[in-house]
């Protein structure tokens, strides 16, 4: 069985919608798009690296799919892996597209996720794609956050954590504070959320 790793770019106030530039994603009237770059510094890059060079195979969305078939094939130099790992893409209308290997889902994406987890085969990572996520954690479906949470609020925007996310309990399996302020957190599934009294 493979885990489903949702690694985000979040701000303070939870919103994870176009971090990586202006035009990335206006929908809803997003007016800061690309807020992750003025932050960016060396040690966030090494970790950054260190995740895009583990085994992998991607689950996307189809708007992170759009903005990331055009990009990633001309840029392979960057990222040699994204272009070599399998790409399942949650999609209703596309069945083929020129970036291979790229299988397409349609229909119940989380039954159909739930069986990609069941095979054998590298953990799937999960970027972006802020509509395929909240669908995803609806269903229980994912096993850890890697998160890079930015000090900066925007008030507006998809969120990491909606209505209708799974009550659920995690722990920390790393952190790091970076020298710009960026916090470093990957949350592992803990079981059941546990109560008590002081």
């Amino acid at each position: 069985m493979r885990k489903l790793i949702a690694l985000e770019f979040v701000t303070l106030d939870g919103v994870i919608q176009a971090g990586g530039g202006p035009e990335e994603d206006t929908s809803g009237g997003f007016e800061y798009g690309g807020w992750v770059a003025p932050f960016s510094d060396e040690a966030v890059g090494a970790i950054i690296n260190r995740q895009m060079n583990l085994p992998f195979d991607l689950l996307l969305g189809r708007k992170t799919f759009d903005i990331w078939a055009p990009y990633w094939p001309k840029h392979h130099e960057v990222w040699p892996a994204v272009n070599t790992a399998t790409k399942y893409v949650a999609s209703n209308t596309l069945t083929a597209h020129d970036w291979q290997p790229t299988v397409f889902l349609n229909g119940d994406i989380a039954a159909k996720t739930s069986e990609l987890k069941q095979q054998s085969g590298p953990d799937l990572h999960l970027y972006g794609s802020a509509d395929l996520l909240q669908t995803l954690m609806k269903h229980d479906l994912v096993d850890e956050f890697w998160l890079k949470i930015f000090p900066i609020t925007l008030g507006s925007g998809k969120r990491l954590f909606t209505e209708g996310t799974i009550p659920a309990a995690f722990k920390v399996t790393e952190s790091l504070v970076s020298p710009s302020g960026i916090i470093v957190a990957n949350y592992q599934r803990d079981g059941a959320v546990k109560t008590g009294s002081f």
